[in-house]
């Protein structure tokens, strides 16, 4: 089994609260990952029809039979043993008693608003990191994930099959045809999931949401420009972008608050937690397609952000991410707030160093207000280029 990064904070936490909750897109690993950490646990899954069936007709006699030190996965497929949980919990706080997983989270973080505050925990996991995967690297600070590996790509992985095969688990324990896994599992999602979140009438217009959300990864959040192509409501538009965030399939990234400067861009850019997915939605199908894409250079910024992304997640911490532009086009791809710490990363989709790289940055850097003076440029080279005052530039493996 791949060590998860998440497993460090499942262990610091396990002694402090009675309930731990593990939530996250469908196969990303949660219940691989509490079944590996919690081993003498009780496993129960509550997709099963019996258990079902047994909670909802004696709620107490199920947890007085089950005990302590057990595992109830899918736990929003129950959502009225939530106030029995905490019923439990009040009466014996005894950290770790119950560890809970689930895929919708919506539906899952409503419940424990209402029901378990103070008495649990939650984390989110996502699908593998880079770090996890492929360079066995743990991150256990925000410091680590803005750290460069000053090392060469080793494993010799190249970011096109990287991009492509994307990171969800089942795809690399089975080492199965990404793009086959990603339309099944996108069928189970649109089927299964967005059914019990919206009301959605004709499918195919959500499946065409989805493709149309796609080509939007790694640009500006435009609901009318969405609404237009597939012909639905701003305020449907916005619903369904929060389903997809609240799911796990995307998230959005905030322009920087802090005002530099007053001509800024305040509009979210949206962007997909995974590549393979993100491919699959595009029309993708090879290394040769992807690589003469006209998003290509979108695509690319994905996979960085979203790994920045994932990577904070997976330490338990709510990512403190964002990108700043202004109004005549100057743009910092992402900042990494860190305390008083602004991190300032520049994503190039080039194999080619060039001193333009630093354009944007050092504007940023002059702006009145601004003490910050560390800052990288990511790119698809293989060379680490020497600092050019307090820039530095490295390949996309360096992080």
């Amino acid at each position: 089994m791949i060590k998860r990064n998440l497993e460090g904070v499942l262990k610091s936490y396990s002694r402090e609260y009675p309930i731990i909750a593990v939530v996250g897109p469908r196969q990303s690993g949660k219940t691989t990952l509490v079944r590996s950490f919690f081993k003498e646990y009780n496993y129960i899954t509550l997709e099963s029809m019996d258990n079902r069936e047994r909670v909802n007709s004696d709620p107490r006699g199920f947890l007085e039979d089950i005990g302590k030190r057990v595992i109830l996965d899918e736990i929003q497929r129950v959502p009225s043993l939530f106030s029995y949980l905490q019923e439990y919990a009040d009466r014996d706080p005894e950290p770790a008693q119950y560890i809970l997983t689930g895929s919708n989270q919506f539906l899952l973080m409503e419940k424990i608003a209402q029901s378990l505050a103070g008495r649990i925990i939650t984390f989110k996991l996502f699908p593998f990191t880079a770090n996890e995967i492929y360079y066995k690297r743990e991150d256990r600070s925000l410091k680590d994930l803005y750290t460069p590996i000053e090392t060469r790509n080793k494993l010799g992985q190249d970011l096109v099959d990287v991009i492509l095969k994307g990171m969800y688990p089942r795809i690399h324990d089975k080492k199965l045809t990404p793009r086959r896994w990603v339309e099944s599992y996108l069928e189970t999602y649109v089927e299964r999931d967005v059914r019990s979140l919206v009301n959605v009438s004709d499918l195919r217009i959500f499946e065409n949401f989805l493709k149309v959300a796609a080509s939007y990864s790694g640009q500006l959040l435009n609901y009318a420009g969405i609404s237009n192509r597939i012909g639905v409501s701003q305020p449907t538009v916005k619903e369904w972008i929060s389903v997809l965030e609240t799911s796990g399939i995307v998230f959005i990234l905030s322009p920087h608050y802090q005002n530099f400067s007053k001509r800024i861009v305040k509009t979210p850019k949206l962007y997909f937690i995974d590549t393979a997915v993100l491919c699959y939605l595009l029309s993708i199908k090879s290394a040769e397609h992807l690589l003469l894409h006209p998003l290509y250079g979108n695509i690319f910024e994905t996979f960085i952000i979203s790994e920045f992304y994932k990577r904070i997640m997976h330490i338990g911490e709510k990512p403190p991410l964002y990108f700043w532009r202004d109004k005549t086009g100057n743009e910092i791809d992402l900042i990494i707030e860190d305390g008083l710490t602004l991190i300032p990363i520049e994503i190039k989709l080039s194999r080619t160093f060039s001193s333009s790289y630093f354009k944007n940055m050092e504007r940023w850097f002059a702006l009145k207000g601004n003490n910050n003076e560390k800052g990288f440029c990511i790119y698809t080279g293989d060379t680490i280029i020497g600092k050019r005052k307090t820039i530095g530039v490295y390949p996309w493996y360096a992080f």
